[in-house]
């Protein structure tokens, strides 16, 4: 359960998301080969984003700080975010930056080729004067992505807005991003991660993310880039795990695909929480759907099992799906899918 704000502090938002923005465009031709793509559909994305979306579509006040750039692209995330109801007052238009763009081959089952245009992102150049004036101090939850740590001036914009989520009362809850293409050195996303956690209430990540969160090896440096891209990265996960919740936080939720989720508490025993079973057409976005899922859960103050089961059906269905954003499920839909394969 989220825990009471000081008494000066009033709650306008239950939760308030930092980090990347950008236009999504899938390819429409499932199963097919990059190389033979003929068209796409435009959707709006970006984990912290679809994670946003995802909060205010189950019955959340959800806000977000990101940036746009002054360009078309950011007229069409900012018109559908709007039309969604998250609030993106604190969001800044930064001029001579560009908002980003992913483009996605969808080849289920497993097979998802992803390419990033992030040089000169506008959400990337968040300040510390963003956050100054952003009412990150409102929030109940304040949650952000790795990737806002891997280069300045968003970093040091994030420590400072997880500074002040801390010092009012709010949970901060840390979704680990791992995006190997976006870090100059593979080790430099542990190091950063790991030079946070001790501000970090709760963590959720993959296998390969917490793995990559303890990355020291030298060796690392010499991944194949499709290693990197695919995020692949071995190593032992539960001594990660322990290891992770040494630096601060108290609760680790290790998202784990259609297995389900497995919740570690320091100092309790793991616990295993099972998935629901669709047809996968897209991945992509079923972790911030699962993210989505288990916040609103844990604002309603239900316990870390039932908060990780509705996470666990909002990844299925949107894993199910086209998009990211646009397909994260609403409060009723969810909740009628889940009665229909067992209940929470």
């Amino acid at each position: 359960m989220a825990p009471k704000a000081p008494d000066n502090v009033r709650h306008v938002y239950d939760t308030f998301h930092m980090g990347r923005s950008c236009m999504d465009l899938y390819s429409n031709d499932v199963g097919v080969e990059f190389v033979a793509i003929n068209s796409f559909a435009a959707y709006v994305g970006g984990s912290p984003t679809n994670m946003s979306v995802g909060c205010r579509r189950l019955g959340l006040d959800a806000a977000l700080l990101t940036a746009f750039g002054e360009d078309p692209v950011g007229d069409f995330v900012v018109h559908f975010l709007t039309a969604e109801g998250v609030d993106i007052q604190a969001c800044p238009r930064k001029k001579d930056h560009y908002t980003s763009l992913v483009v996605l081959g969808i080849e289920p089952p497993d097979k998802f080729p992803l390419v990033f245009y992030r040089d000169n992102c506008a959400d990337m150049a968040l300040e510390i004067e963003d956050v100054q004036a952003a009412p990150i101090a409102a929030s109940r939850v304040f949650q952000f992505a790795g990737t806002n740590l891997s280069r300045e001036p968003s970093r040091s914009a994030t420590l400072h807005a997880a500074e002040v989520a801390r010092q009012a009362g709010a949970d901060v809850v840390l979704d680990l991003d791992f995006r190997p293409d976006q870090w100059h050195d593979p080790r430099a996303y542990g190091v950063s991660i790991r030079s946070m956690l001790a501000g970090v209430d709760i963590i959720l990540g993959t296998e390969d993310e917490i793995n990559a969160a303890l990355l020291t090896d030298p060796q690392a440096v010499q991944l194949t880039h499709s290693q990197l891209t695919d995020a692949r990265v071995a190593g032992d996960t539960a001594r990660h795990v322990q290891a992770l919740l040494e630096y601060g936080p108290r609760l680790v939720v290790e998202k784990r695909g259609k297995q389900g989720c497995r919740i570690h508490c320091r100092n309790q025993p793991v616990e295993d929480v099972p998935g629901f079973k669709v047809q996968v057409q897209n991945i992509l976005g079923a972790g911030d759907a699962f993210g989505a899922g288990f916040l609103y859960g844990y604002v309603q103050g239900w316990d870390f099992r039932k908060a990780a089961r509705l996470g666990n059906a909002c990844g299925a269905m949107v894993a199910a799906r086209h998009g990211c954003a646009v397909s994260m499920p609403y409060y009723n839909e969810v909740m009628s899918f889940v009665d229909q394969q067992g209940g929470l």
